[in-house]
């Protein structure tokens, strides 16, 4: 349905918590309509934000990226997203539909009829690569990305409307002239009248095939009752070659014909079968390759069946025939060798057998659903789906519907038959709805809405006790972000349905928990859980109920840090284990990548209510390291190059093809690397502030205020950044973000001049002016080499510099060992004990290691953590030959000391080094002459400032 036009801003708005920011509507757009021109991003103004938000975000529009680290990243996912066949991810969506696939080939993984449990999430990566293609379009302007757009959807709505209706006939060329085919995937055979065979002691069944897959058990025709009465005709039994069989005792009891060799796939065959006197021969192409002589049962011994089928077995796990069928007759006689032979050059009308008496269908039908038949029996075929057809018009999937039914009666996790298909719809769904916001095309908004109109129309009927059963069944109740996403779409459409159907969603157990800060976060997966809470924020932006937020808040917190990889990810395996149990998970499937870009979506969102640094502190820590890192630095026009986990053991090589390219972190990666500049800033949403979330090369255009700000800069290479203002004068606060590891040298200047004020760590500094053209704000962010320390065994560390983490390469299968106090200078910053490598900002050498940004997309075996080794107290360089004793806690005598950095000068350090080691000599964890040689070392040492 169209959405009233007074609507469209509101959800344009809303939708930028979801990833991509939202744009307004223009109404002289065109587009919409097939063959229109998209409406052009750059010329849309701001969206107003929802009434809850206390500060909005700039569309991807308005900020446009400079060079640097985030436009190198993101420049090799939009070459992938220019050149990538589309038609190969529309290839399940039209098989589904029984529309002809164009021949392309779908990309396998997850991503296709044969992947991973059956090909049970494919669809799911098409709404990825949708929204991919509309943040690219809205971040750049490039006028290919709308194209690309409009031709998915469009292929889309066809799909949907073939899904609408009765199935109809797909022609191909035939062996004699115009064939039908089944494409595989489309769960369509044909279903002859009752009757066919009548009474007939002895029979002849021949037909035209094209198989186009080898799936054992595909039947060419199945006529019988259910698994204990039948006889059929396969294209490929278990051992690949053609089988006849009859039975009235199941298939124990089966007499049967089977022939010597496959058929051959993507060429006609000629498969006859005769039955007579006791007698069966199986003919393959004009030649018998089979023969029983003691094949009792016959046709009219079966009795009437009540089943005639063309493709399709009364064995439900059998495939669905896939391919193609010309000519189908049925004798009530065996025809002679000569007869069969004569089949194999002609059409049966042309021959001395003619056309079957008991059926006869020639499948020259261009158009609808129905087979004529030409034995004079008029006994009609039509052309069905073994699943039937969709319970309302608004169903959209690459697969059947039984997908959603199943999953309302299952009450464990069975992947291989229901896996996440409310979780596929979501990424369905907030595809189309990014296009629509992307270029205006009415089509994908009708789409997206009449895809909620349906799952409302199912989901509404069921017991409430029922959605919660199947929203807590791990994988296969699954609904990712779809709650975010129908919220979304109700800001525009206005259907108080849409709302209704956001909150058919709750997991009340879950929301309950987390309201009242009662950690449940054991033992759940994490990315299935994760979505769920930027949803509840939408809620409460939607509904106003409070403990959907206060959710969300209480959650956000029981992840980070609890639950954080230095690096910014979590779950190991998938899965989350105890609070504070960080070395203790470390594996080699740490830190799924689809959960990094989900922390990140709530991060944001949760800020829009919360000005809390601590969110764009970890935005900062998680984008600048595992979502920079899980993009492989080199092209691929197949691939997408991102990592599904990130193992965090001692020489982990990353892998960014993992599962063929097509998993659910491959979908999230093409989103985060066309999305980098959607937090840069923020403004308040009465326009009186302006967040600086993060350094990076950027311009933003801020129409509200009439201002442009150009940040320069090539941090994290750069210790700080400048930003000039541009546009004409306006009034505002310029709030810059102050690092939380930032702890000293922080300083802000305006056209030269220093901003008074003492910047805190973990906060925003704010400047606040009458801001006029070429204003120039120079904001400097000192670095230091700083570890992290895991929260379950403090000599586990992380190495940082800045915001950058850096790693080990080394192929070492065991934790490198290092110590990193040996050279410390007087402000506590441990990087002198680096050796910087020449022409390779932010490499380092330790101990004849190289250590480089966990960001850089390479190859190599790295270690993200390290064991923390400082066996001997060393001070400016100079061992004092004293071992570095420890406390119980684990705590060294060097730890104390270099704690209370930074030191004024070198006095500072000796006087403290003389009280520290006093107190640790009358506690008895030092020896007195040891205490001695280690303030003498103190003293002698020289040191860095």
């Amino acid at each position: 349905m169209a959405a009233p036009l007074s609507r469209r801003t509101l959800l344009l708005a809303t939708a930028i918590a979801a990833g991509t920011p939202a744009l307004p509507y223009a109404a002289s757009a065109a587009s919409g309509r097939p063959g229109a021109a998209p409406r052009a991003p750059a010329a849309l103004a701001a969206p107003a934000a929802p009434a809850a938000w206390s500060v909005r975000p700039f569309g991807l529009e308005e900020v446009t990226l400079g060079r640097g680290v985030f436009a190198d990243k993101r420049r090799l996912m939009l070459d992938h997203a220019r050149g990538y066949d589309v038609n190969r991810l529309l290839q399940v969506f039209r098989a589904n539909a029984g529309l002809s696939t164009l021949g392309a080939v779908a990309p396998g993984g997850w991503e296709g009829l044969d992947g991973e449990a059956n090909g049970n999430l494919r669809g799911h990566y098409t709404g990825h690569f949708l929204t991919m293609l509309s943040q690219a379009y809205r971040g750049t302007g490039e006028r290919i990305f709308a194209e690309r757009i409009g031709t998915m959807v469009g292929a889309l709505t066809e799909v949907r409307e073939a899904l609408r209706h009765d199935p109809a006939v797909l022609n191909t060329q035939g062996r004699f002239g115009t064939a039908a085919e089944n494409v595989r995937g489309s769960h369509q055979y044909v279903d002859l009248p009752a009757g066919v065979l009548g009474d007939t002691p002895a029979i002849t069944l021949a037909a035209w095939v094209r198989p186009t897959h080898d799936g054992a058990w595909a039947r060419v025709l199945d006529f019988g009752d259910d698994t204990h009465r039948y006889l059929y005709l396969a294209a490929r039994n278990a051992d690949g070659v053609p089988r006849f069989a009859l039975t009235d005792s199941g298939a124990a009891g089966e007499q049967g014909l089977d022939g010597t060799a496959a058929l051959p796939l993507d060429e006609w065959s000629h498969l006859a079968v005769t039955l007579a006197d006791g007698t069966g021969t199986l003919y393959v192409d004009g030649t018998a390759v089979a023969r029983n002589t003691a094949m009792t049962l016959t046709p009219a011994a079966l009795g009437p069946l009540a089943h005639h089928w063309l493709g399709r077995s009364h064995y439900p796990a059998d495939p669905v025939f896939a391919g193609a069928f010309d000519e189908f007759d049925v004798w009530s006689r065996a025809l002679s060798a000569a007869e069969i032979g004569a089949l194999r050059e002609r059409r049966a009308v042309e021959t001395p057998a003619g056309r079957g008496d008991l059926a006869s269908y020639a499948f020259e039908e261009t158009a609808g659903g129905t087979f004529a038949d030409a034995s004079g029996r008029g006994l009609t075929a039509t052309l069905r789906r073994t699943w039937g057809g969709p319970s309302h018009p608004g169903f959209l999937a690459a697969y059947p519907e039984t997908q959603f039914i199943d999953l309302e009666s299952m009450t464990g996790s069975d992947y291989t038959k229901v896996w996440a298909p409310y979780y596929t719809a979501h990424k369905i769904l907030r595809g189309l709805l990014d296009a629509h916001l992307a270029t205006g095309d009415e089509r994908a908004l009708d789409l997206a809405s009449g895809m909620c109109d349906w799952m409302y129309s199912r989901l509404s009927k069921l017991p409430a006790a029922t959605l919660q059963r199947m929203w807590g069944i791990f994988s296969s109740g699954e609904f990712g972000g779809i709650v975010e996403a129908i919220c979304d779409l109700h800001a525009v459409t206005g259907e108080a349905e849409h709302l209704a159907l956001a909150r058919l969603f709750d997991l009340d157990r879950l929301i309950d928990a987390c309201a009242a800060n009662t950690d449940p976060l054991d033992g759940l997966h994490a990315n299935q859980h994760i979505p769920i809470f930027t949803g509840l924020v939408r809620l409460y932006d939607e509904t106003g109920e409070e403990r959907y937020l206060t959710a969300a808040r209480n959650f956000w917190a029981m992840v980070v840090p609890h639950r954080m990889y230095a690096i910014g990810g979590t779950s190991t395996g998938e899965f989350w284990k105890g609070r504070d149990v960080i070395a203790g998970t470390i594996g080699a499937t740490t830190a799924e990548s689809c959960c990094a870009y989900n922390m990140l979506k709530l991060s944001r969102t949760l800020f829009f209510h919360d000005q809390d640094p601590a969110y764009m502190d970890y935005y900062e820590r998680a984008l600048y390291n595992q979502v920079l890192g899980s993009k492989q630095d080199r092209p691929d026009a197949e691939k997408p190059l991102v990592t599904y986990f990130v193992g965090l053991t001692p020489g982990h090589v990353r892998d960014y093809t993992p599962k063929q390219g097509t998993t659910c972190c491959e979908g999230t990666g093409m989103e985060s690397a066309t999305k980098y500049q959607d937090s840069v800033y923020f403004a308040a949403a009465d326009g009186s502030s302006l967040y600086v979330n993060l350094y990076t090369r950027s311009t933003l255009t801020w129409a509200e205020r009439g201002v442009t700000v150009t940040q320069t800069t090539d941090y994290p290479r750069e210790q700080g950044s400048t930003l000039v203002i541009g546009g004409g004068g306006a009034s505002f606060e310029l709030r810059l973000r102050v690092p939380s590891w930032a702890t000293a040298g922080f300083r802000v200047t305006v056209n030269g001049r220093a901003v008074p004020g003492t910047p805190t760590p973990g906060s925003y500094f704010t400047v606040s002016r009458a801001w006029r053209r070429g204003d120039t704000v120079r904001v400097r962010v000192p670095f230091r080499l700083r570890v992290e320390k895991a929260l379950d065994d403090p000599s586990l560390q992380a190495l940082f510099y800045g915001p950058v983490n850096l790693v080990g390469r080394d192929p070492n299968t065991d934790h490198l060992e290092c110590g990193l106090y040996g050279n410390a200078g007087l402000s506590g910053d441990l990087l002198p004990t680096l050796t910087p490598v020449s022409g390779e900002p932010l490499h380092y050498t330790l101990d004849g290691t190289e250590w480089a940004p966990f960001a850089e997309g390479t190859e190599d075996p790295t270690h993200a953590y390290f064991r923390r080794s400082e066996p001997r107290v060393v001070l400016g360089g100079t061992d004092s030959g004293v071992a570095n004793p420890a406390k119980d806690d684990g705590t060294t005598l060097l730890d104390e000391i270099w704690a209370e950095a930074p030191f004024r000068d070198k006095g500072a350090l000796v006087a403290h080094v003389r009280s520290t080691v006093d107190a640790w000599v009358e506690a008895g964890l030092l020896g007195g002459d040891e205490g001695e040689r280690v303030v003498r070392t103190a003293r002698r040492a020289s040191y860095a400032d």
